[in-house]
């Protein structure tokens, strides 16, 4: 195995026209080796009609992706599954894998693969995002069998979401994810999904002092992929990211 080339690609459809701290946090936490190949989507709101306007530019970014020769590709943007629905989104995900031939999945599913691995079937949920979008994700994950017991959002617009500086947002992690597990000591997991939220360094803090796992996208996302490589995972994720990463 070539030491001076990436050992692991994954393919990473955003919702956005650009790629900034996607690719910031993966480089953050993915292990040394890794790579992240990534298009994009136009996503302009959130809701199923922007969802599905944007399905068939979808078709065009996977297939660009198996040719770039990628390991797996993942769709990124929790509320674009969670506006489709779970069995919609599956079923996107199985006619996926058939077109490309690669694993295909999306960064709620790994949410909910993270969350079963680590035995969480209660959980909290910090989201900035408004309450039909938060409701849509609750029925999702209670198809999976997970119930969100808690939940504690700030709620915006995609276009505010975009321009959101990152400092406040770590803050705004803190501040939203530390309430809610605060009011909630039975929850078994911190679910703060959004690829546009900046909190990678709020998940060792708030674990630290909460004492429970706390699922970001790229977090889960990372996992999925690397948990599938199995024995071809050259290096292993530093386990101070989190205990996500550290279950591997």
């Amino acid at each position: 195995m070539s030491i001076i080339s990436p050992w692991y690609q994954l393919g990473y459809v955003i919702p956005h026209l650009y790629t900034d701290l996607d690719a910031y946090q993966f480089y953050r936490v993915a292990p040394e080796g890794a790579m992240l190949v990534t298009t994009g989507l136009n996503l302009k709101d959130y809701t199923v009609a922007a969802v599905e306007q944007e399905l068939p530019t979808l078709w065009q970014r996977f297939d660009l992706l198996a040719a770039k020769k990628v390991d797996r590709i993942s769709l990124s943007g929790v509320p674009v599954a969670s506006a489709l629905g779970r069995t919609k989104m599956r079923e996107i995900l199985a006619e996926g894998e058939a077109r490309t031939g690669l694993p295909c999945d999306t960064d709620l599913e790994a949410h909910i693969a993270a969350l079963q691995h680590l035995g969480a079937t209660r959980i909290a949920l910090a989201t900035r995002w408004p309450e039909r979008v938060n409701a849509a994700l609750t029925r999702y994950l209670a198809e999976a069998g997970i119930e969100v017991i808690a939940c504690r959002s700030r709620a915006r617009s995609l276009e505010e979401n975009k321009h959101a500086r990152a400092a406040d947002d770590h803050l705004l992690a803190l501040e939203l994810g530390g309430e809610v597990l605060r009011e909630t000591p039975d929850a078994q997991a911190l679910l703060m999904p959004g690829g546009l939220w900046f909190a990678i360094h709020a998940v060792p803090l708030l674990e630290a002092q909460y004492g429970r796992p706390v699922l970001l996208n790229i977090l889960s996302t990372i996992w999925a992929a690397l948990h599938a490589a199995g024995k071809r995972m050259l290096h292993r994720p530093d386990p101070r990211w989190g205990k996500v990463l550290a279950s591997l």
